[in-house]
């Protein structure tokens, strides 16, 4: 029998017969999932074939994304009018000969009108004429009623989207492109509904359950259904070593903190201390021995909880024979370590030094070091002894169901510091960043982007503006610097203007700007340095020999104030700068500001390229406070003290409290505990 059928299925190409004598049943076999009820064949999966990256496994429609930029119906349909009367704004009129037609003959097919309101068609009839029919070809019957020709015509009907689809990708106009853009939204994938996968291998059952709801599960439940997968006897003896592997990387995940992601979680929203984490498993993994890792600042967006499993693993790694340098300001990390380097005395100019480098006991032995001040509690951040109350003014969120968030209503009290605080993956970025920030930007300040699902945000008259200060740098051009950022580079021009030399030569605020080709080198350009192209390798700066990097032409820097010229100044620190300009009150206004968020080390014209993510928030902070204070602000911050010193922590909380001061409302996402404990309300 097995000769006849290995026989059979080589003639017929793996499909063959078995006709039984007894019965005259005839049961057809295939080697190729064949089933002759519909007709289609299924191929043997591969591994590829579940990969959303390769296109034997992605989604055709949306190439593997999930998601697609489609038409938000609720701005293209108008509900009031029909499909004669173009209720879709996107959508080819009626009046057309082609769509006129196309529309009548969907209408006699599937038996709708085209005079019914949109809001009574039925939902059939909607989906046909938005996404066009299952047919490839439907044939239709056209008449022209200018000429009264008719004819028949086999149409493709896509549906009435695609054709605006096809209409945008093939557009050259741009204010047409952004014109369009405001009315489409990102939205899950029709084809696939955001599972990314082919319908064939997308459908395969493990345990129940598809491997989209498994990517969907977050790691500590993903460990969960793997450690209590139940197998028959075969099944455990193909995949026990995959099991394994599996089980064991996603032990490394939660051993970093990282057990409330999703596995299909995007590698760009991930912030910067989770993406170091989630590389620091994968390295646990590779059981390496004699390598030397660096990590800068892993503990980002990590909730105290989470910190010991962190520092745990960094203790492995280094048990394992490895080295382990950590660039850190977290206490805890610093208590643990071995060897500690600490850098001081002060910030910018007045570090550079190494005032530590040995064991903990030497580093709180150290009295020039703020940071064995703070670990020994010779400086401490105190808690407020008098806290404001809350007034009959809230800001309310209703209905909050984004991301992970379970349909929520919450109030925030107006005029206080509150602090939103909580374990990592809990929903606070959702809320705010997502939700609150958003929507409240979008009714103050025309903002279009897109708001998180919820159902009503109430007390928006309460406030008149909503300000979000990121660490994000305050310019990518190494031209942009703090004093520009903060308008008080156009005060010194201003000064500089209405000197007597200034004035005899007809010089303007212009001429003191390197940005301006009048008054900045001819050579550079105002760049101070000059860029030789290397063809292959990287570009090499090299000085300007002209201006010797002073950006400014010789008759620009023969005008002087108090026997300084515009470089001189642009040269000076901050708290140097204060003491010259004493006695010009607008001038001197924005360098105490600059002072009091704590950044009089930096130098008037350093690069904004140059400055921290912490140091570019306290600039942004320093221009909201030479403002003129009108109080109903909301400043949000997300995680403000990142990369922070203990002691720089202490000046942002001062700036902080300030401005509630002025009648604003601060909000701040933290794990920090120093920050929350000061807070009026959590």
């Amino acid at each position: 029998i097995a000769e006849s059928i290995t026989s059979a299925l080589s003639l017929g190409n793996g499909v063959c017969s078995v006709l039984d004598m007894d019965t005259d049943e005839e049961v057809l076999y295939s080697m190729h999932a064949f089933s002759p009820a519909s007709g289609l064949s299924y191929s043997s999966l591969e591994p590829h074939d579940f990969s959303f990256n390769s296109p034997s496994g992605m989604c055709p429609s949306c190439n593997g994304m999930g998601k697609i930029n489609e038409f938000n119906l609720d701005l293209v349909i108008d509900p009031e009018k029909s499909i004669a009367e173009d209720c879709c704004s996107v959508g080819s009129s009626y009046a057309t000969v082609r769509y006129g037609n196309i529309a009548d003959n969907l209408a006699n097919i599937y038996h709708f009108s085209v005079n019914t309101p949109w809001k009574k068609l039925s939902e059939e009839a909607r989906q046909i004429f938005l996404y066009g029919t299952k047919k490839k070809w439907t044939r239709m019957h056209f008449y022209n009623a200018t000429t009264g020709a008719t004819w028949s015509d086999h149409v493709h009907w896509r549906g009435m989207l695609y054709e605006a689809h096809s209409r945008f990708a093939e557009a050259k106009s741009e204010s047409y492109k952004q014109k369009m853009k405001k009315l489409m939204t990102e939205q899950a994938c029709p084809e696939c509904h955001g599972e990314r996968l082919r319908p064939y291998p997308a459908a395969t059952l493990l345990a129940g359950k598809r491997i989209a709801q498994i990517s969907a599960l977050t790691v500590q439940e993903c460990a969960s259904f793997f450690d209590n997968l139940d197998l028959t006897p075969s099944e455990k003896l193909i995949s026990d070593e995959l099991l394994k592997e599996i089980r064991q990387r996603l032990k490394f995940l939660l051993e970093v903190g990282l057990h409330y992601l999703t596995l299909e979680r995007t590698a760009p929203t991930l912030s910067g201390g989770e993406a170091q984490r989630v590389r620091l498993a994968s390295q646990i993994g590779c059981g390496l021995v004699g390598i030397t890792y660096v990590l800068d600042e892993p503990s980002i967006g990590l909730h105290p909880r989470d910190n010991q499993k962190l520092i745990h693993t960094l203790k492995h790694l280094r048990d394992m024979g490895n080295t382990v340098i950590v660039v850190e300001h977290d206490e805890e990390t610093i208590w643990e370590a071995d060897r500690i380097v600490d850098f001081g005395p002060g910030p910018g100019s007045r570090g550079g030094e190494i005032l530590v480098n040995g064991d903990l006991a030497e580093l709180l032995e150290c009295k020039r070091s703020l940071t064995s001040d703070y670990l020994t509690g010779r400086r401490t951040i105190p808690i407020p002894k008098k806290r404001r109350k809350p007034t009959s003014k809230t800001i309310e969120i209703l209905g909050a169901a984004h991301h992970n968030l379970q349909n929520v209503n919450v109030k925030f009290p107006i005029g206080l510091f509150i602090a939103v605080t909580g374990v990592s993956g809990s929903g606070k970025s959702s809320l705010i960043s997502e939700i609150l920030f958003p929507a409240l930007a979008r009714h103050l300040h025309r903002y279009e982007g897109s708001v998180g699902v919820h159902k009503e945000l109430k007390g928006i008259d309460n406030i008149d503006k909503v300000i979000s200060i990121d660490q994000s740098p305050i310019g990518r051009n190494p031209r942009s610097n703090s004093a520009t950022y903060i308008k008080l580079f156009d005060e010194i021009r201003d000064l500089f203007t209405q000197l007597p030399e200034s004035q005899a030569r007809g010089y303007k605020p212009g001429r003191f700007s390197f940005n301006v080709k009048e008054g900045s080198c001819p050579q550079c350009e105002g760049m101070g340095m000059i860029k030789i192209d290397m063809d292959f390798m990287e570009d090499a700066w090299v000085d300007c020999p002209l201006c010797k990097t002073k950006r400014f032409d010789h008759e620009t820097l023969s005008v002087l104030f108090k026997g300084k010229n515009i470089h001189d100044i642009l040269e000076m620190e901050v708290i140097e700068a204060l003491e010259f300009f004493t006695n010009i009150p607008s001038i001197r206004h924005k360098l105490e500001t600059l002072q009091k968020v704590g950044m009089d080390y930096i130098k008037l014209g350093q690069s904004s390229t140059t400055l921290s993510g912490g140091e570019a928030q306290r600039i942004k902070l320093a221009k909201e406070l030479v403002r003129p204070a009108t109080g109903n602000t909301l400043y949000i911050f997300d995680e403000p003290t990142t990369g922070l010193h203990f002691h720089d922590i202490k000046l942002l909380l001062d700036v902080l409290h300030e401005l509630v001061v002025r009648g604003n409302t601060v909000l701040v996402i933290e794990h920090n505990m120093d920050v929350v404990k000061t807070a009026d309300w959590i």
